[in-house]
């Protein structure tokens, strides 16, 4: 799977779901968004969410919200190994001690774009 869309760059620990609402991100109206649990009240306009079903508390789930949330982690364990990949890049998960202005977000994009190549070539890949 390959990397389509990155936000700018956060310090700290910010969550996700405060980012994807500060990010200008326009989806295609009818597109299926296929969101883990972390982006809870995240809704965009014209787009069909998918997201797993948590479990309440004290209750089970059942047999078919399981069996919907077991066809939904098969997506989704795609995207996290797409975010893996780019994670091959040593930069990328360790502690960045670069101060330049806009430098951890070319890094990011470079380490995407390797991912993405990566693919590219597996993808194009002669069996013999």
């Amino acid at each position: 799977m390959r990397i389509l869309w990155l936000s700018n760059t956060f310090n700290g620990s910010v969550h996700d779901k405060k980012i994807c609402d500060n990010q200008p991100l326009h989806l295609p109206i009818g597109i299926t968004l296929w969101q883990d649990t972390g982006f809870q009240g995240h809704d965009p306009d014209g787009v069909n969410v998918k997201m797993p079903t948590k479990k309440p508390k004290g209750n089970e789930l059942s047999e078919e919200q399981k069996e919907t949330n077991h066809s939904i982690s098969s997506v989704r364990v795609k995207v996290e190994h797409a975010i893996g990949g780019a994670k091959i890049c040593r930069i990328v998960k360790d502690r960045f001690r670069c101060h330049k202005f806009g430098f951890d977000d070319l890094v990011m994009e470079l380490a995407c774009g390797l991912h993405n190549l990566r693919m590219t070539l597996n993808n194009n890949a002669i069996a013999i």
